[in-house]
This record gives C-alpha cells, structure tokens and sequence, in this order.
C-alpha cells in the first residue's frame, strides 16, 4: 500500500500508463495523487480525465491554471487558446459529467498522517496550513455554487498582486486562485511575479523562488507541479517539485510519499 505523487500531466494519457506500469501501480491498494494540470499542451486530454475520474476514491486531484481554464471554455463558452489541445475534452458526450466532477476537486490537498500538503503551484509563505486551508475553502465552495460562472467570467488576470485581507468578492478569489495554481516567484510579503517562468537561479530583482523564503507552512511537507523550469529540483529538502516537463518532451515524474523515492519515465507522446 503506497502513496504516489504525480506531476502534470497535460493530457499525456500513454506517458502516465508507462508511469504507472513502472512504479508496479496497484489499484486495489495504491492512492495517486495528482499535482493538478490534468489536461491541456497534450494529446490526449479527455482520456486523461475519464481515466482519473474513473479512479474514485482512490485518487486525489487537485486544480491546476490548465484545469481552471477548461471550466472556464466549457463553461463560458470563451475562445480557446492557439495553443490549446481541449476540442475533444469540450465536445465529448461525457463532457458535462466531467466538467462537474473536474469542478468539485481541491486546490489544496493536506494529509495530516502523511505531514503532506499538495498544490499544483505552491503556499504563499505569510499562509500556514490551516490559512491556506481556509482560503482553498472559500474558492471552492464559489466554484461549487450555482453562482459558480460569474468567477470564471473574471478569473483571469494578474491583480491584485498581493493579498490583503481586506479584499472581498471577485479580486479576493482570483488572489487565492492566483496564489494556489500560478505562484512561482514572489516577495516574502507575498506579491507576485506572474510573468517570469525561468529556474531558481533566474529570480526576478526583488522576487525568490516562494519555497526559498520564510514560510508559516515549512514544517510541511508540500508536493507541488506547475514549475517545469525546475527539473524536479528545488534544493529544500521538503518541499518536492513534481513538474518535469512530460509534455514539452522531458518526463513525467511520481514521488512515493510515504519514503520519498522517485520514479521517472520519458514522455511517450511524439513531439509534434
């Protein structure tokens, strides 16, 4: 019986079959967790979905930017992205059953047995696990409402660049949101660089790598993808980058929670 974290899978369905077949993946006793970004860049999105989907209870997802955007075209019915791979998910028969379930996931993840937290870009270090709890609540439970549409119309976009208690409504959920499945670099009062994508020794003046700084969360251990620039490495010793860029043709990494080994396989996807 083992825990597996997984990295971003992109819609690279035959890349995350090869993982699995690798760390002997047993569906009677193992639990997946998945590091968010299901779907999107690769090309088989919507098998992605129904396979994780069809795993039940024994996986755990939590909402990555990619998957947030697949709600907000489905769901809004706004212009996809050049660079989008999502027809298929959109327009399938199932699409509305899994667009309900893809909407009921986490943006947080903790385990209190395992000492373990997963999101799919990171915790803002002012935040500690029970804040950071709190606010993956106040999203989710918008998300989950009737009035679920009305945040999807105004998620996107990079203000406000720093949480403060005070704001309310729309900016105050497109914070947590921005937090959760976009932070990389940020100040150690938490505002945010969202434009800068580079590795850890190409910090924007002012801004660290949001794992280097003083964090309420460090005593954590927390699971996290979104950052393929890291190639898995983060130099902190609990905080695991899972992210290691399948879908731009590098690999797609799992991490056994419980003893932090590491297995790895080469995209399968033919580079297009």
């Amino acid at each position: 019986m083992a825990t597996y974290a997984i990295g971003d899978v992109q819609g690279c369905y035959d890349s995350l079959m090869a993982l699995l077949e690798k760390i002997d993946y047993d569906d009677n006793q193992d639990t997946l967790w998945f590091a968010g970004d299901l779907v999107n860049r690769g090309p088989k999105s919507l098998k992605t979905l129904r396979f994780i989907k069809g795993l039940g209870d024994k996986a755990v997802s939590v909402l990555g930017n990619h998957d947030l955007h697949l709600l907000a075209l489905y769901f809004n019915e706004n212009n996809p992205k050049k660079s989008d791979t999502l027809e298929a998910t959109l327009n399938a028969s199932d699409s509305e059953e899994l667009m309900h379930w893809l909407r009921h996931q986490p943006l947080v993840h903790h385990d209190k047995g395992l000492n373990a937290i997963m999101v799919h870009a990171g915790i803002p270090p002012k935040w500690g696990t029970k804040k950071a709890l709190k606010r993956s609540l106040e999203v989710e439970t918008f998300i989950q409402s009737p009035d679920f549409r009305e945040f999807f119309n105004v998620m996107y976009g990079n203000a406000p660049d720093k949480w403060d208690k005070s704001l309310i409504g729309m900016d105050r959920l497109r914070m947590i949101v921005n937090y959760f499945t976009r932070m990389r670099f940020c100040t150690q009062s938490g505002r945010l660089d969202l434009l800068s994508k580079e590795g850890l020794n190409q910090n924007p003046e002012g801004f660290s790598p949001w794992f280097q700084l003083e964090r309420k969360a460090a005593k954590k251990r927390i699971f996290f993808g979104h950052w393929a620039a890291l190639e898995g490495k983060t130099n902190v010793d609990n905080v695991f980058a899972l992210d290691t860029g399948c879908v731009w043709g590098g690999k797609l990494s799992a991490i056994r929670v419980e003893d932090e080994a590491w297995f790895r396989v080469p995209a399968q996807e033919k580079k297009t």
